[in-house]
């Protein structure tokens, strides 16, 4: 009888998550040693990464659509220019800063946005189907079955 640590069972039951991304969804994974050795996870899915018009037509780019789960606890856009967005939630939190003036502690209040976190590895890959298919699937396709 084998007995799995409690890792190896978190890692085989995401595996057999990203399995079915393919399987169901045409969504492959398509990480690099380099993102694995980090806690990475990108995947390719099987829609466009943009739209834009040309003429007054709609034109879909030849790049697909690649969002990526970090070890961090974000979910990330793959495909834009300068930054790769988060796309996990927002909200509204209470920041303070204690600086030094000349001789005198001031403390500066305001209001930052944060984003949740997402701890846990198939909860951030069940985010990012989530997020696909609310955002993608609904308009260009149907799930293979």
């Amino acid at each position: 009888m084998n007995k799995y640590t409690w890792q190896q069972e978190k890692q085989m039951l995401e595996d057999a998550f990203a399995r079915r991304l393919l399987v169901e969804y045409n969504i492959r994974e398509v990480t690099t040693q380099r993102q694995a050795k980090n806690g990475t996870r990108e995947f390719e899915f099987p829609v466009p990464a943009w739209h834009y018009r040309h003429n007054g037509k709609l034109i879909s780019s030849d790049k697909r659509l690649r969002l990526a789960c970090f070890k961090t606890g974000y979910v990330r856009n793959q495909n834009s220019c300068s930054s790769n967005y988060q796309l996990n939630k927002q909200y509204k939190q209470n920041i303070r800063y204690t600086l030094l003036d000349g001789n005198k502690l001031i403390t500066i209040k305001g209001m930052m946005i944060a984003r949740e976190r997402i701890y846990s590895g198939i909860a951030r890959l069940n985010y990012m189907l989530e997020f696909y298919k609310r955002n993608y699937l609904k308009r260009n396709q149907k799930p293979r079955k």
